[in-house]
């Protein structure tokens, strides 16, 4: 009897307990329910947002953002975030947030064009934009934020071209300008006009070679060379290039000679491929002393991608600073202006060279060291070599 009283008496307990534990539970769940949490206090991003902005917002090629009646950042982009516009929750942009609160206020449209610090760099670059801001309900603000920067470089170098190319046009018409009215002024001078005519006509071909390698650039930019492309002989290539530059090397005792492995192919346009050697070896020649050499060489080299056909072009000249070697591909870029201008160069024919190279799949690269020569490589995609013909097979005649 003792030990069935003492069992149930702490059965008893243990019932009590757990009423009590539970009881306790209960009232702590309803004080947790009444609580204002975290999510009930900001509405629902989806809730806030007018139906369809969000999936308009996904598809915008712009920069979205959304911000509340207290500033905080509803819906942004990841180009947003990419751009540094949001940090933290916040718009990162002091001026784009005073214009919100502007329009937030009144409800006017505001659009305008800032220079912002790119992130990541600290170089100082800048990163140009603009901004433009719209009322999106009662309480939204809309932040469309477009990048101009690459357009403002398109434009600074569409600019600098175009300055480029007055400026060149401006020297050799200017010249024959002058030396027209020498001219005139000695017409009782034959020896006079002669001497002047002379230089008239050194100004015209300047200008001619000028025009036609600006023709030639725009050719190479803006055509597709793989709709005419080819197989195209490296040899013929080799061979059309030193007939090109034969004269003036004779004129300076230049020995120009052409080796290499033999029958090698690269795939593009003839008329193309021909001028941009042509006109590396027409750079060797020009800017190399009297009674030196100019080697022409072709090799297949084994790439990732597939075989390539470098062409090299090394000459014995003045060589290349190494500060000026990383530009001397851009147009009109000259490394000593009176040197070319003595040479007639326009600097245009590395430009072209880089252009030409780039549309076929290839590049073109420089060594160089001052008072010993430079090395210019022209690299391609090669092309297979065609298959031999083979005889057609005859049938014996039946007796």
């Amino acid at each position: 009897m003792d030990v069935n009283a003492a069992v149930a008496a702490a059965a008893a307990i243990a019932g009590l307990c757990t009423g009590v534990i539970a009881m306790l539970a209960f009232r702590w769940s309803e004080r947790d329910q009444a609580r204002p949490t975290r999510s009930s206090m900001r509405p629902d991003i989806n809730a806030v947002l007018p139906p369809g902005v969000d999936t308009v917002l996904s598809v915008l090629r712009s920069s979205a953002v959304v911000l509340d009646e207290g500033d905080a950042v509803v819906k942004a982009s990841s180009a947003a975030y990419a751009l540094g516009l949001v940090r933290g929750g916040k718009l990162a942009v002091e001026p784009m947030l005073h214009m919100a609160r502007d329009t937030r206020r009144d409800g006017e449209i505001r659009q305008v064009e800032l220079d912002l610090p790119r992130r990541g760099t600290g170089r100082g670059e800048a990163l140009a934009v603009s901004a433009r801001v719209a009322p999106l309900g009662s309480r939204l603000v809309l932040l469309l934020v477009e990048d101009l920067t690459e357009a403002r470089r398109i434009e600074a170098v569409r600019r600098d071209f175009v300055a480029n190319v007055s400026h060149e046009l401006k020297t050799p018409v200017g010249a024959i300008s002058l030396l027209s009215e020498a001219v005139m002024d000695a017409a009782d001078d034959p020896e006079a006009v002669s001497r002047f005519a002379g230089r008239m006509q050194i100004e015209s071909t300047r200008l001619i070679n000028l025009v036609q390698e600006l023709i030639d650039l725009s050719r190479v930019q803006n055509d597709d060379p793989l709709e005419d492309a080819e197989p195209v002989r490296v040899d013929t290539l080799v061979a059309e290039a030193l007939d090109r530059c034969r004269h003036t090397a004779s004129s300076k005792q230049i020995t120009m000679a052409s080796g290499g492995t033999a029958d090698l192919r690269v795939w593009g346009n003839r008329g193309q491929l021909a001028a941009a050697l042509g006109n590396l070896v027409e750079n060797a020649v020009n800017y190399s002393p009297a009674r030196t050499r100019v080697g022409i060489a072709g090799r297949r080299v084994t790439a990732p991608g597939g075989d390539l056909i470098e062409i090299a072009v090394t000459d014995q000249g003045i060589g290349i600073p190494e500060k000026d070697r990383e530009r001397i591909f851009e147009r009109f870029y000259r490394v000593d202006p009176a040197r070319s201008r003595a040479t007639g160069g326009t600097g245009l024919g590395l430009a072209i060279v880089k252009h030409v190279a780039a549309s076929h799949g290839g590049e073109v690269s420089v060594w160089s060291s001052e008072g010993q020569g430079s090395t210019f490589t022209l690299r391609l995609p090669e092309a297979a070599a065609p298959a031999p013909a083979t005889a057609p097979r005859t049938h014996p005649t039946p007796a």
